[in-house]
């Protein structure tokens, strides 16, 4: 069922927040300073162009370099990339077949707005095929 999910996922909106992650993280790495938010943005991606089978959770160690880190993130491109999530969400929604796509397109805007001091992981138990 999640190659389902994803593949539906992958057709109807996550090739295109792909592509949007992809040019956040490639803006992020023109400046030294942004670089982290860009290898964050690079993470995103790859999470965004297959979510199903895989989850967020709190990175361990996480301190007040990532607070800072995702004040600024959330100010430069997480809120435009949230925005991009609620766009494609609402149209993912139209069918029966996208309301669960949909679902989990707004379950990726709180990591969308603030990714440090989050890592990504697979779910136990999961495969992503």
């Amino acid at each position: 069922m999640r190659t389902v999910l994803n593949l539906i996922w992958f057709f109807f909106g996550g090739l295109w927040l792909f592509v949007a992650y992809i040019v956040f993280g490639v803006l992020g790495c023109v400046l030294i300073v942004t670089i982290p938010a860009g290898l964050a943005c690079f993470r995103m991606a790859n999470y965004v162009i297959w979510p199903f089978g895989r989850t967020v959770v709190d990175k361990p160690g996480a301190g007040l370099g990532s607070a800072l880190m995702n004040v600024v993130w959330f100010l430069v491109a997480g809120l435009w990339l949230a925005i991009g999530h609620i766009t494609t969400a609402a149209a993912q929604a139209i069918t029966i077949i996208g309301i669960p796509v949909a679902i989990a397109n707004i379950k990726l805007i709180p990591v969308t707005c603030f990714p440090f001091g989050k890592q990504i992981v697979e779910k136990p138990g999961a495969s992503l095929f």
